[in-house]
């Protein structure tokens, strides 16, 4: 039985998605646990969850406060599977490959125009086979974005971004913040096909 580090440490429940994208996703082969990027993993709630599943995770975010509270629950834990670094995500300069890379409610506080880049990079270091998953918030003609995001999406670009790949799940969905501001997201779980 795993221990709810989450809640020792008052972070948020890992993020729903990433909960129901490892249902989906497999270990490996000979249940092996692949390698898990967790980009802009603020204080480690979804990376955390992804360690006690057995994945081998990188963390990174720009915010060095976040990382070194991270550090120090890997510390006092003994975690011996993540590995958390400050990284500005603006650079898309990833250089290790993944089995899986979870981008949560992150994209939308990026420079705007790097955000192509920083997508280009992520299929380039998954592993064929591999899964992305992104959540972000939108900006549409019926549902503008209330909130003062860097970066939204359009209607389907998302979606495009990901011609080539297996759209395992997409939906461009109303949602609600935990500030109870109601807007539309993009989610989707792709699979890198081989």
């Amino acid at each position: 039985m795993t221990v709810d580090l989450n809640s020792r440490y008052g972070l948020n429940p890992a993020h729903s998605e990433v909960v129901e994208a490892c249902k989906i996703i497999e270990l490996g082969k000979a249940n092996e646990p692949c390698n898990a990027l967790d980009m802009g993993c603020s204080n480690g709630r979804n990376a955390l969850y992804l360690s006690q599943l057995g994945f081998n995770v990188t963390a990174v975010d720009n915010n060095p406060s976040a990382i070194h509270m991270l550090q120090q629950i890997i510390s006092e834990e003994n975690i011996d599977n993540i590995q958390a670094q400050v990284y500005d995500i603006n650079n898309a300069s990833l250089t290790k490959d993944f089995g899986f890379i979870a981008c949560t409610v992150t994209l939308m506080f990026l420079d705007p125009s790097r955000v192509n880049a920083v997508i280009a990079n992520m299929q380039e270091r998954t592993l064929p086979g591999g899964y992305n998953l992104i959540v972000c918030a939108m900006s549409t003609a019926a549902h503008p974005c209330p909130m003062p995001f860097r970066f939204t999406f359009k209607e389907g670009q998302l979606a495009e971004a990901y011609q080539g790949w297996e759209l395992v799940k997409y939906n461009e969905d109303l949602g609600t913040m935990h500030n109870g501001a109601q807007l539309q997201f993009a989610t989707m779980l792709a699979r890198k096909t081989e």
